[in-house]
């Protein structure tokens, strides 16, 4: 083994004649705080008298489920999940959790280009550093450094699992095998429960070779004393007719039957039974009392079926049969095709009736479920829809993105218990073949959730760095202008490097860049005969972007906004490198981080407001972002910029801590298009401060505060 650190090797007792076992490297447990930056679907008090919230947009607490806390809001957490799960450990969620589910980076190098529309444009775009990074499966270290970045995650989920909590991981054939020896290790051989095979693909009509159709699903649970609720599998057309081969001709119903008479019922046998007014003794013994004949009858009076010979046996009919048990071959869950409802153009989501036979068989209702790597947020979505509690969470700011519209949009999917009023109906694509939803059925009984989300509020996880940097200013401007791939300037007091003919200002860690920093810094410009500036900020003040680049061209200075990634974004690109972002080398920053991070100039965002009496109006009359490769790649099909809005939400009365969503518009897949204008009626005069938060297409954030004074 050596140095070797793409080491890996099953090991067990003689396998050598003599081995040196070391010390076990822990887990590192840091507890970090959580920094909520967004509640949805949950009102202040205050915003409730004032009738900010509509009705509609709360779910009514009466219709919770008897275990579910009236005070709960749902948690959607943008993060490291390691740094997540191990802070709420820390903060006492340790055995909380009831169920986890996780679909995790498959060691496959996969793609991941994201497919939108940009009005009636489908445009691809090239995964971003979060894609690229975190979802691509890149591991510099073979299969040793994904196993032990699985290994320290696995470890803590245990430790957040309930003693009667069940865990379930998604994997394929790359690594089944490796994470069922882990597993076995941290959950104990003993707590296995099976490997499920899912069926993910009718095929790829391979040229040559064998095709892959499958995935793994590892089940283990923590102790012995675990939930489980048995589950159905539903049975074909061509299964039914075959099992339940005889129609009743008085209703139509399709049956089979099975024997009265058995012999472990032998205290009865020799006895009479009056059935449908024929005496009938058996030899054997029966498997019904009189009183139970005489009551199944009155409930139904077709039950009895009679054989050629004159015996009586029962019916059992079809349109009662739960299926059969379930076990762990699951052929019967579809994929999710291109025309499928649920469809949101992410290449690992999983459908929906996968998760609800997951979350039905191992949680009940009002308990908690917890999904680390998101993804597209089915969990969640399933979660909310049966009745859980949930906790969510995904490095990559798409992911997050993606989850947070697909629960505000929740009411118009589809509600989970049509599955049991269809048993769907399939035809041939004409065009490639494959199964698809027979159109014309589905819409006959196609039936919407109408719910909205139980309230969830949207966090981001604190991070190592920040702290680190807050008490070592001189180390945060080296590594932020290294990340910029600008050269260190000494001497200066505002001017902290230079990138080409630009000099560069680096803003502070935990504060806006305000006028009075800009204003400081041109002046400092000027007196140094610099004539181009770029400010690297993590937030901004009030009217930044408008006032400080009119000030700026003002004193002959081209000021350029750059928004700085965040500490998320930039640690997405060490995923699989096993690497601490302050202990980073220089060449990795300029070989593998500078090329994948992106610091993109802050949008302009204009607004159009008007105050009518107590109600107020707002319009987004323009919104422009700075030129990219990304942007010039679908430049000529962006008829409108505000197209590149992918969502906008309002908070009516900011509190300047935490946003709260109180409107939102967003783009879907079957309207790619927001809504421009809004307007909300108050209930008292005042001053309000509204803030109003954009995120565009790339994923990027900008936010503006209007000031209204409703006299």
């Amino acid at each position: 083994m050596g140095n070797n650190k793409k080491y890996v090797e099953l090991l067990w007792a003689d396998k050598y004649d003599k081995y040196e076992k070391g010390k076990k490297i822990s887990v590192d447990r840091p507890n970090l705080p959580f920094q909520k930056v967004e509640t949805i679907n949950k009102p202040r008090l205050k915003e409730l008298e004032g009738g900010i919230f509509e009705s509609s947009q709360i779910y009514p607490e009466e219709k919770y489920p008897e275990n579910y806390p009236k005070d709960w809001k749902n948690k959607l957490i943008w993060g490291d999940n390691k740094l997540i799960m191990s802070s709420l450990i820390k903060q006492g969620w340790a055995g909380k959790i009831d169920l986890i589910y996780i679909d995790p980076p498959f060691f496959t190098g996969a793609d991941f280009t994201i497919r939108t529309k940009l009005g009636d444009e489908r445009i691809e775009k090239e995964p971003s550093i979060i894609e690229e990074r975190a979802y691509k499966d890149t591991w510099s270290g073979g299969i040793a450094s994904y196993l032990k970045y699985m290994y320290e995650r696995l470890v803590l989920m245990r430790e957040l699992l309930s003693d009667k909590g069940n865990i379930y991981v998604h994997c394929d054939w790359h690594v089944s095998h490796y994470l069922k020896c882990m597993m076995d290790e941290i959950f104990g051989y003993e707590n296995f429960q099976a490997e499920i095979v899912w069926q993910r693909t009718l095929g790829h009509h391979l040229a040559s070779g064998m095709d892959v159709m499958t995935d793994f699903i590892l089940w283990y649970n923590k102790t012995n004393n675990f939930i489980y609720n048995q589950q159905y599998q539903s049975l074909s057309e061509e299964e039914l007719k075959e099992k339940f081969s005889f129609i009743e001709e008085e209703t139509g119903r399709r049956f089979t039957h099975e024997k009265l008479e058995q012999t472990s019922n032998i205290y009865s046998k020799g006895e009479v039974r009056v059935i449908q007014g024929k005496k009938v003794i058996s030899n054997v013994g029966w498997r019904w009392t009189q009183e139970t004949f005489y009551k199944r009858l009155r409930e139904n009076p077709y039950l009895i079926f009679w054989t050629k010979e004159g015996r009586p046996r029962y019916k059992r009919y079809a349109d009662e049969y739960q299926g059969r048990k379930l076990g762990n071959l699951w052929t019967d869950v579809a994929p999710l095709f291109s025309g499928s409802d649920e469809r949101l153009e992410f290449d690992t989501q999983k459908p929906e009736a996968l998760m609800k036979r997951i979350i039905l068989a191992s949680s009940n209702p009002g308990e908690i479920v917890a999904d680390f790597f998101c993804g597209s947020g089915t969990t969640g979505s399933v979660a909310e829809k049966l009745g859980r509690r949930w906790i969510m969470s995904d490095l990559s700011k798409y992911a997050i993105q993606i989850t947070r519209k697909r629960l505000l949009d929740v009411h118009n999917s589809m509600d989970l218990e049509v599955e049991n009023q269809l048993k769907k109906k399939y035809k041939k694509c004409q065009n490639c073949g494959e199964k698809v939803e027979c159109g014309e059925e589905w819409e006959k009984v196609k039936k919407l959730y109408k719910n909205p989300a139980r309230p969830f509020e949207l966090s981001n996880i604190g991070n190592y760095e920040i702290i680190y940097w807050e008490k070592k200013e001189e180390e945060y401007l080296k590594f932020m202008l290294k990340l910029y791939q600008s050269q260190q300037l000494e001497g200066f007091k505002y001017i902290h490097g230079q990138k080409a003919n630009r000099c560069v200002h680096i803003g502070p860690l935990n504060a806006p860049v305000t006028m009075d920093e800009i204003e400081k810094l041109i002046k400092e410009c000027n007196a140094n005969k610099f004539k181009k500036a770029d400010i690297l900020g993590w937030e901004w003040s009030y009217e930044v972007n408008e006032l400080g680049k009119a000030l700026a061209n003002k004193n002959g200075v081209d000021l350029k906004l750059i928004q700085i990634p965040s500490v998320n974004e930039i640690k997405s690109a060490l995923v699989g490198f096993d690497l601490q972002l302050l202990k980073i080398p220089d060449q990795i920053i300029e070989k593998e981080l500078s090329k994948y991070i992106k610091f993109p100039e802050v949008a302009y965002l204009e607004l159009k407001s008007d105050i009518n009496n107590k109600k107020i109006s707002l319009k987004i009359t323009d919104f422009q972002l700075s030129p990219t490769a990304e942007l010039a790649e679908i430049a000529a099909k962006v008829k409108d910029s505000r197209e590149l809005i992918d969502y906008w939400a309002v908070d009516w009365d900011y509190d300047n801590e935490t946003f709260h969503n109180q409107w939102q518009s967003f783009r879907l897949k079957k309207e790619p298009k927001v809504e421009y204008e809004t307007s909300h009626n108050y209930k008292e005069r005042g001053k309000y401060q509204i803030m109003v938060k954009v995120v565009d297409v790339f994923g990027n954030d900008t936010n503006k505060i209007i000031k209204a004074n409703l006299k």
